[in-house]
């Protein structure tokens, strides 16, 4: 699956976000978009979503895979993000939560099995019975990730995902979502405006996005 944009903007009251934007992203890699607050980052993640705010313009073309995205509802997309904070259900306990993310085609007993194994995967199987508030905010971010993974999306949209966790923690975190997306070949955008959180290997687009994406 490849990311692509081309010629997108944004506009509020025919006052334009940002110019023209445009790149792709190829399976297991990462681009990050780097800008300001209030540049239109975590904008422009709602519109390749789908849920953009009724209030904006979206101009140009997002495609998966060669497939356009603009006239798709968001859960057609396959698209997953992850936020800064870790919205886990607190009524659900952990395997339930990750449950929560599988497929509708899986049903019945599978659907614990499939959320033990991940959990046994990522070495935390003593939290499947847990609630969200006995772990601790590095654990509800591991299975914050892993619950959008289990729903098996196509692309992964990474809004300021570490900026809460304090510096140990987000290196440590932030180095396990990139794994996981390698080992998954799943294409990922990223805002944020810390260099830190850029992966050696990827690529990044700076503010104003005029230019194409460097190594």
């Amino acid at each position: 699956m490849i990311l692509s944009v081309e010629n997108l903007t944004i506009s509020n009251d025919e006052q334009h976000l940002f110019q023209p934007i445009n790149f792709s992203v190829e399976p297991g890699s990462i681009l990050t978009l780097m800008g300001p607050s209030g540049c239109g980052k975590s904008t422009l993640l709602s519109a390749i979503a789908g849920h953009l705010s009724p209030e904006f313009v979206l101009k140009g073309t997002v495609t998966l895979d060669g497939q356009s995205m603009i006239d798709m509802a968001p859960d057609q997309r396959r698209i997953g993000i992850l936020f800064q904070d870790d919205l886990l259900f607190p009524h659900l306990n952990i395997w339930e939560n990750l449950a929560f993310g599988l497929p509708k085609t899986i049903r019945g007993n599978e659907r614990k099995k499939k959320a033990l194994e991940t959990l046994q995967q990522i070495g935390l199987p003593e939290l499947a019975n847990k609630m969200p508030t006995e772990i601790s905010g590095g654990q509800r971010a591991r299975v914050s990730l892993m619950r959008m993974l289990l729903s098996k999306p196509h692309a992964v949209l990474l809004d300021e995902p570490f900026s809460k966790l304090d510096k140990a923690l987000r290196c440590e975190f932030r180095s396990f979502v990139f794994n996981q997306i390698r080992q998954q070949q799943i294409p990922a955008l990223m805002v944020t405006h810390d260099d830190d959180d850029i992966p050696e290997d990827g690529s990044v687009l700076r503010w104003p996005w005029t230019d194409t994406p460097q190594d």
